[in-house]
C-alpha cells in the first residue's frame, strides 16, 4: 500500500490546499493529510479546528485521513509506514526551501522521498496568511476557503473587534 503524507500548518485549509489534497490522494492508495502542532508558531487556530476544518472540507475522499503530530515530519512518516511526503509549490521562491527541507528529511531517513505538486494556476497567489488578512478586514473569503472555513474566520475575527 502506497501511503503518503501532505504535511501542513493548513491556518486555515484553502483551495490551493484541496487542490493538492485532490491530486494527491489519486497518487496514494492511503494519503494522511498531517497537521503540525508547531509550538513556535503562533496560530489563529488550534490543532484541533484545523484538524476538523479539514475534515470538514474533504469528507468525500475516501482515501484521506487527518491527523495532527508534533515532533520531526520523519518520524511521524515512519510510524505510519508512510514513504512520500508530499509537498506543493506556488511559485519558484518555495522551492528553494522545500528543497532544503526535503534533501535534510531525506538525509535523516533515506526511506522517505518528496514529491513535489505544482499549484494549480488559478491558486498560486493563495496562502493562508492572505486568507487570514482579508478575513481580518471583514473581506470576503468565499474564493479561498470553504464556506465552513469562511464562517470560523468570521467568528474567530469577530471576537477580536466585539
Amino acid at each position: 500500500m502506497k501511503i503518503c503524507i501532505y504535511p501542513g500548518s493548513f491556518d486555515p485549509i484553502t483551495y490551493g490546499h484541496i487542490d493538492i489534497i485532490d491530486r494527491a490522494s489519486k497518487i496514494a492508495d492511503k494519503l494522511i493529510v498531517a497537521v503540525l502542532n508547531n509550538h513556535d508558531k503562533k496560530s489563529l487556530f488550534t490543532v484541533d479546528e484545523r484538524v476538523e476544518m479539514i475534515k470538514e472540507s474533504i469528507k468525500e475522499y475516501g482515501n484521506v485521513e487527518v491527523e495532527s503530530f508534533d515532533g520531526l515530519l520523519v518520524d511521524y512518516a515512519k510510524s505510519k509506514n508512510a514513504k512520500i511526503v508530499i509537498r506543493g509549490l506556488r511559485a519558484v521562491t518555495d522551492f528553494e526551501y522545500e528543497l532544503q527541507m526535503a534533501q535534510t528529511n531525506r538525509e535523516l531517513e533515506n526511506d522517505i522521498d518528496t514529491v513535489f505538486l505544482l499549484t494549480n494556476l488559478k491558486y498560486s497567489y493563495l496562502s493562508s496568511s492572505i486568507v487570514k488578512q482579508v478575513a481580518s478586514f471583514d473581506g470576503d473569503v468565499s474564493k479561498f476557503v470553504t464556506p465552513q472555513v469562511a464562517d470560523r474566520l468570521k467568528k474567530k475575527y469577530n471576537k477580536y473587534f466585539v
